[in-house]
């Protein structure tokens, strides 16, 4: 009897998305978001993971298992191949796509996430895009502390000059960001 394709909500893909989890929750254990409450990092993690989920009929787990895993290599020291061999070269594929290269400068860093949205496929766009978001709410929940309204809002402009950026945004991303967006019209001035 040939073995039937796993369905996306098997509890195969539950537990894989679930390994990403706890080796994401494991490396970043340490951290803590740099608003002023220090949540947790893994909070944004799940919050990414959720919104991708969330965003679409079908659950697309390897993408699920990348936005879970999406700033190990960027903060961690996990590599890519560590990831590969863990999670498969899909997974890995799509967190090298959103990975940001930490030798260069914040700055050019930042200038790079612009000029190089348009050339991210499909489902890393989908990627970054929830990413943004997250960051975005969490400014608005518990900013940085020392952030100025100011600063808030150059944070906001420069994510909308990214998701610009994006050729194939989803849809319902895409709407959820622009509601995020607007929020900031919405802050005082400390």
């Amino acid at each position: 009897m040939a073995a039937t394709p796993k369905q996306p909500g098997s509890a195969a893909s539950v537990q894989r998305i679930l390994a990403a989890a706890r080796f994401a929750a494991e490396k970043h254990a340490q951290q803590k978001r740099k608003g002023a409450s220090g949540e947790p990092y893994f909070n944004h993690l799940v919050e990414v993971a959720e919104l991708i989920a969330a965003s679409s009929e079908e659950l697309d787990v390897e993408l699920v298992m990348a936005a879970l895993l999406h700033d190990t290599v960027e903060d961690t020291g996990v590599t890519l191949q560590e990831l590969e061999e863990r999670f498969g070269p899909d997974v890995a594929g799509l967190v090298a796509e959103v990975t940001d290269d930490k030798s260069l400068p914040k700055e050019t860093r930042k200038d790079l996430q612009v000029r190089n949205a348009h050339k991210k496929s499909e489902r890393a766009q989908k990627l970054k895009l929830a990413d943004k978001i997250s960051n975005l709410r969490s400014i608005l929940a518990s900013p940085p502390v020392g952030w100025s309204l100011e600063r808030k809002q150059q944070y906001f402009e420069w994510a909308r000059q990214v998701v610009s950026g994006l050729t194939a945004p989803d849809r319902v991303l895409k709407a959820e960001f622009d509601k995020t967006y607007e929020m900031i019209s919405h802050l005082k001035a400390d």
